[in-house]
């Protein structure tokens, strides 16, 4: 036998149109939805390096399309269906445009995006593009009028002022987030090895109050400190940069960084968190299909974000 064994022949025909199968709505009508998957390519790229993650949203979609019909089925990562009875579903916003020259208009659109499915109520889980995709998502947050917890799973803590010339680059998120007036608590787990940083970068991440869980202590201690960390009842916002976790679960990033976290834990801290408050909003960023290993890091990157959906629909 040479050709590899296809799931979708168990399961029959499969649409990766949109992301399991889920409704499509690329006008932003969500109002009866639970939460609302929006692909973005990307923000504000350094230099020559272009959106290295564009392909993210569309490659999650087919990595789940094969689950489709399981959508009704028993998720033991959930302790039940995706969207139990009486709950909403998640809608599929498909994924927004990108300006390779002008990338204001970039963060304008996806602010913008991100802001006009909160005002209906809904959970926007952004999907794809690089880390300097989070920025105008947080941003978009100031809408509401609430104040929200941060909590970052990242293997580096980006707090540069300024990358390559870049203030609104990946290696920022956290700094500009900093600076914002709505965000009054940010936890970052996972950091590890070498990253952009340096050390007056983590000295004002400290002096500023962040709460920074290297993933060493993570493995050591476990994810129960980090959600004590969290206050009970707080309006939480997830930024889950892929390489968090480690490259044996998502070979598909480009800075892959071994000591990572597992699967379990990334997937303890989005259940976690969501008992110790309230997710207003989630991003997924830096996968980058075009490095992943047989698909084994979209299959983990797209059950994290049906995880959050299903999250959301319990809210």
């Amino acid at each position: 036998m040479t050709d590899k064994p296809d799931l979708a022949t168990i399961l029959g025909e499969v649409d990766s149109s949109t992301f399991l199968g889920l409704s499509a709505r690329s006008d932003l009508n969500v109002s009866d939805a639970s939460s609302a998957y929006l692909g973005v390519p990307g923000a504000t790229p350094y230099g020559q390096m272009g959106a290295f993650a564009r392909n993210a949203p569309q490659a999650l979609r087919v990595a789940m399309a094969p689950e489709a019909s399981l959508i009704d089925r028993y998720n033991f990562d959930l302790g039940g269906p995706l969207f139990p009875a009486g709950c909403k579903a998640a809608v599929d916003c498909g994924d927004l445009p990108f300006n390779t020259e002008d990338f204001a208009a970039n963060r304008a659109v996806i602010r913008a995006a991100v802001a006009e499915i909160m005002a209906a109520g809904v959970v926007p889980i952004v999907v794809g593009g690089d880390d300097s995709v989070p920025i105008p998502m947080l941003d978009a947050l100031s809408d509401t009028g609430d104040s929200y917890t941060l909590l970052q799973i990242d293997a580096h803590i980006d707090w540069r002022d300024v990358h390559m010339g870049e203030r609104f680059g990946l290696s920022s998120n956290m700094r500009r987030a900093s600076e914002m007036a709505h965000i009054r608590q940010i936890i970052q787990v996972g950091a590890r090895g070498t990253g952009s940083a340096h050390s007056d970068d983590v000295q004002d991440a400290l002096d500023w109050g962040a709460e920074i869980v290297p993933a060493e202590e993570v493995h050591a201690h476990g994810i129960a400190p980090i959600l004590a960390r969290i206050e009970t009842g707080a309006r939480i916002v997830i930024c889950f940069d892929v390489d968090g976790l480690d490259p044996s679960v998502v070979p598909g990033c480009l800075a892959r960084s071994p000591g990572g976290l597992s699967y379990g834990q990334g997937l303890g801290l989005l259940r976690g968190a969501a008992e110790r408050g309230t997710i207003a909003a989630v991003d997924f960023a830096e996968f980058v299909p075009e490095m992943d290993v047989d698909g084994i890091g979209a299959v983990a990157v797209s059950r994290l974000v049906t995880t959050v959906m299903g999250l959301a629909a319990r809210q």
